[in-house]
């Protein structure tokens, strides 16, 4: 008798990943054509790209838990992920091996795993060309990866490619909400719409800062999902505008430094919430164009680590020229 793992203290991400392909939350195409393919008994080898979090290794686990039965899975399916070793040696080695052997009484085909694939080296790539082609009859190959031009290709050709695109609010809804139930999270709409922003499409995500945020505060609300990030709240960079906009250059300066060291932010986040903010202001396009290409090039500047002090003096300058120009006009 099979006694079933306890639930209790997985993580929600591996908690409620879906056991079948119908409860895949998008992508109804893709599965649709999967399903087609398996139910004619025709599973070309499998290639799916797109962002994190989209669904692409829930899609083909789903696949092989429908194609196989429990007992078989083991014996039938390889899953080999970027933490294992996939240099030539293992393609050349454990892949052939689980490729060129049969199992005895069990008709079908294997399926290997290759999760995100675009970590293979290029040598281990090309090994593996050969082993597709000789053992077709005999397995599957799915691979995954977040950069498709990371795969060779050669292997590309091989394989029929999905794309997974970042889930929108309206697929991720009903999935948040059926775990908030599940787990009994006090959660309010904004709470929600903070986790969906947040995220960007990634499921995964989403489910991570639900979780953390449950755990770290009474109720899931707007403050308790940016401070679970780690980022500024929308609050925060209102002030951070308006000094911007209005106080002289040594004020708003001190006030941004402050406002950092007292919320532990980062200057880089603080850039990106700007921007977004930047496009409702209403302001001449030839100032909004100005200061989107100063705000680029602080980033660019930061990303090549640079002092944050001088950088936030950079951003204030340039809203004080900004304004500057505007009152001369």
């Amino acid at each position: 008798m099979v006694v079933p793992k306890p639930e209790v203290n997985l993580p929600w991400v591996e908690k409620y990943r879906p056991k079948k392909l119908d409860e895949l939350i998008s992508h109804d195409d893709i599965i649709k054509t999967i399903n087609r393919f398996m139910d004619q008994n025709q599973l070309p080898h499998l290639l799916f790209y797109g962002p994190p979090g989209t669904g692409k290794t829930s899609t083909i686990l789903a696949c092989a838990k429908q194609i196989y039965q429990p007992s078989q899975f083991k014996s039938m399916v390889l899953e080999l992920n970027a933490s294992d070793d996939r240099g030539i040696n293992i393609v050349r080695t454990q892949i052939l091996n689980f490729a060129s052997t049969k199992t005895i009484f069990k008709s079908g085909y294997k399926l290997i795993i290759l999760d995100e694939a675009d970590a293979m080296t290029n040598d281990a790539q090309n090994a593996l060309r050969r082993i597709i082609e000789k053992f077709t009859d005999n397995v599957r190959f799915c691979m995954i990866c977040n950069y498709l031009s990371k795969i060779i290709p050669a292997l590309q050709s091989r394989c029929t490619r999905f794309r997974f695109g970042p889930l929108d609010a309206k697929q991720i809804m009903p999935r948040l909400d059926h775990v908030i139930q599940e787990e009994k999270v006090e959660a309010t709409d904004d709470g929600k719409a903070a986790l969906i922003e947040l995220a960007g499409g990634d499921m995964r995500k989403v489910l991570n800062v639900l979780q953390s945020a449950a755990s770290a505060f009474p109720v899931v609300n707007e403050d308790a999902v940016y401070s679970c990030c780690g980022h500024p709240l929308k609050n925060d960079i209102f002030e951070v505008l308006k000094w911007l906009l209005n106080d002289p250059f040594s004020s708003a300066y001190q006030k941004i430094q402050e406002l950092k060291i007292r919320k532990g932010l980062a200057l880089q986040d603080i850039l990106t919430d700007v921007h977004k903010f930047l496009h409702k202001i209403d302001l001449p396009h030839k100032t909004i164009t100005e200061l989107l290409i100063k705000i680029s090039d602080i980033e660019y500047r930061l990303a090549g680590g640079t002092s944050e002090k001088l950088q936030v003096s950079a951003l204030v300058s340039a809203f004080v020229l900004a304004r500057h120009k505007l009152e001369v006009n």
